[in-house]
């Protein structure tokens, strides 16, 4: 799967994707081929933190 380059899009296509489809980021990126520090880091720079207690990213 191609992930979105817009940081608003695909930070909402990825806590879509935690909410429906999987229980943490770790399966999440281990499914679509992603390194989760990347992701991690991408959706950082544009303002976003993983909050693992709600299985979301977050706005800082």
């Amino acid at each position: 799967m191609h992930l979105p380059e817009d940081p608003n899009m695909l930070v909402s296509l990825v806590n879509m994707k935690l909410r429906d489809e999987f229980p943490d980021l770790a399966d999440l990126c281990l499914s679509l081929g992603v390194d989760e520090a990347d992701l991690k880091q991408r959706l950082a720079d544009a303002g976003y933190h993983y909050d693992n207690t709600a299985n979301r990213f977050t706005a800082v």
